[in-house]
């Protein structure tokens, strides 16, 4: 290992030469690990490696390919991914889970930027090997851009977009200088970009041979492979970054597996007979309830919390406002506001969960709790305006309920402001504007969403709305999501949610900019297109200050709640892992929570 010792160690650094090597960037203020720093904090860099895991997940998979869209959601997991690891494809650089937005060298071994980030310099480790024995080079990195921006998938199709030229540098380091479009956060989100090897892909079949299996960087490799049913991965003895202060106390298992299910039901009977090691929990009264098994009672399997200092993020009913019924905010809503939280907290949950208010509550970033300051409302301009003063006070809750399921009060609020909008009730329908009835259709994909649409079901009709609820299998949701074809969709762990970080950025302008309502594939599944969330997207980007950026970041939360393109659902406190003794996690949990590729077999001999 070789100990990189830059002239800098600040991320942030003025009046200093562009031409200084940095071992880490963070988009505010300094990485907290120090130059000549082992290994993350978080992890146990002595842990013995060897083993094995077996993880389970609910689906199928037809791709292994996840950086095109016909891959986007229904690749195999395990080859680039947040959960279980980045196991076949490596980014430039590695994320710390124990800092807001930290990144340490990778496949770049340093890295050198400009006081305003005009640009961006890669320096490639040179001891970075494919899984075939060929270096990853600078070229490889420039072939990565150019190949995902012709064939790739939202968002890494883009990303040339804000560059006015790329270039390979010396021997092997590859610069990019940024366009006008471009903001502070850029360099980091390129250091997060994969690297694919171009000696061992053909373009022109790239996005249509998804199945072709990779050759990759990563600690690991494809040993075998059930088409929709299991994937197999191997460590490499090989591996270039075994001892790479970033990758320390990763890859810890000599085999990965994992196994697919129809149902989670199915998948938990396989944990507790021992066929799968590890299952992440959401459910509280499966939680409190489901584990009465030998296994659990003798002690051999575990159930261990965690708890992140993160924000709460967002899960809930979206509004996909591209259909003309839901262009009306107060019909928006009115629909929120009949959804009885009290009741279906009570009947299907044991009151485990906390109402949501916010899409960064739990955290300074939020609005909820956090009155508007002056910067606020100087950033948000004539929008101030338009924004419910409740909103603006930090005070504002979701109607609370007598908990009875059909609370007269709340439902008569709703129909008076849907009645603001148009619309009437006769003979026991809600009539519209148009003359027709307003009713609408819910995407679900599972028994726990079914509960949800069906709980408010109840109270839709109770207003005369109709609710219609289609449950469609993995490959169908997957494809109607990524063209935005439903009335509504019901977004919930463990699937997908809007998860919210200590540093929001450019992921911001794909869930909700008007330039991302139209392209298919991305996460703007409500169609928002407003210039003011526009614009403190843009501001929150370019904050150059701690101050600055938490002012921007609520705004921002403020107009989205205002907006009410979501139905806030709920969150709880900690996060819940049970898994089998002989899995064990590190002792100390990072502010974003488990991170379960740190974790290791203690039975590997």
């Amino acid at each position: 290992m070789r100990l990189i010792v830059p002239l800098l160690v600040s991320a942030a650094w003025a009046g200093v030469a562009a031409a200084d090597p940095l071992y880490g960037i963070a988009m505010h203020g300094d990485p907290a690990l120090a130059p000549d720093y082992q290994h993350f904090s978080y992890v146990d860099p002595d842990v013995k490696k060897g083993g094995e895991i077996t993880y389970g997940v609910v689906g199928s998979f037809d791709a292994l390919n996840p950086f095109v869209l016909k891959g986007m959601r229904s690749s195999a997991r395990g080859l680039w991914d947040e959960i279980f690891g980045n196991l076949v494809y490596e980014p430039l650089m590695q994320r710390s889970r124990d800092e807001p937005f930290t990144l340490y060298g990778l496949l770049a071994e340093t890295v050198e930027w400009d006081e305003d980030r005009t640009f961006v310099q890669f320096n490639m480790n040179p001891d970075a090997k494919w899984s075939d024995g060929e270096s990853v080079t600078a070229d490889d990195v420039i072939f990565t851009f150019n190949l995902l921006k012709d064939k790739g998938r939202p968002p890494y199709n883009r990303r040339l977009a804000l560059v006015e030229k790329m270039e390979k540098v010396g021997d092997n380091s590859v610069r990019f200088t940024f366009n006008a479009d471009a903001n502070r956060e850029t360099p980091l989100i390129f250091a997060l970009m994969p690297v694919l090897p171009e000696h061992a892909i053909d373009p022109e079949t790239f996005d249509t041979a998804t199945m072709t299996t990779p050759v990759g960087s990563g600690p690991y490799r494809i040993a075998s492979i059930d088409p929709g049913q299991r994937i197999v991965y191997e460590r490499r003895d090989d591996y270039w970054g075994k001892d790479t202060p970033s990758m320390v106390g990763f890859a810890n298992y000599d085999k990965v597996t994992i196994d697919y299910y129809l149902q989670d039901s199915t998948l938990f009977e396989a944990f507790k007979k021992g066929a799968v090691d590890a299952y992440i929990d959401e459910d509280p009264g499966h939680w409190a309830r489901a584990y009465d098994f030998p296994a659990a009672n003798e002690g051999r399997v575990v159930k261990d919390e965690f708890h992140p200092q993160t924000p709460t993020g967002m899960m809930g009913f979206v509004f996909n406002t591209r259909r003309p019924k839901f262009e009306d905010v107060r019909v928006r809503k009115a629909l929120s506001d009949i959804f009885d939280f009290q009741w279906v907290n009570r009947t299907l949950f044991d009151n485990a969960y906390v109402r949501t208010e916010s899409y960064w509550q739990n955290s300074d970033l939020g609005a909820y709790g956090n009155p508007a300051t002056e910067t606020e409302r100087k950033l948000l301009e004539d929008a101030v305006d338009i924004i419910d003063p409740e909103i603006l006070a930090g005070d504002y809750k979701m109607p609370v309920t007598d908990g009875s399921g059909a609370d007269r009060k709340v439902l008569g609020a709703a129909v008076r402001l849907l009645a603001e909008a148009g619309y009437r009730i006769s003979d026991g329908r809600m009539i519209g504007p148009d003359g027709n009835h307003l009713a609408f259709e819910l995407m679900t994909t599972n028994a726990a969403q079914e509960k949800l649409a069906l709980a408010y079901q109840h109270s839709l009709n109770l207003i005369g709305v109709g609710l219609s609820i289609r449950t469609v299998d993995d490959a169908q949701y997957q494809k109607r999501l990524n063209t935005f074809d439903y009335d509504m969709i019901v977004l919930v762990a463990p699937g997908f949610y809007y998860k919210s970080s200590l540093s929001p950025g450019a992921e911001q302008v794909w869930r909700w900019e008007s330039r991302s309502r139209d392209i298919d594939g991305t996460f703007n599944f409500a169609g928002v297109a407003s210039d003011n969330v526009d614009r403190m997207i843009d501001d929150m980007l370019e904050a150059r200050t701690t101050e600055h950026f938490t002012d921007s970041v609520r705004a921002l939360d403020r107009l989205l709640v205002n907006g009410h393109y979501m139905l806030p659902l709920y969150h709880r406190e900690g996060q819940w892992v049970a898994h089998w003794s002989d899995i064990v996690p590190p002792a100390e949990t990072p502010i974003y929570g488990y991170q379960l590729p740190t974790w290791w077999d203690a039975s590997a001999q």
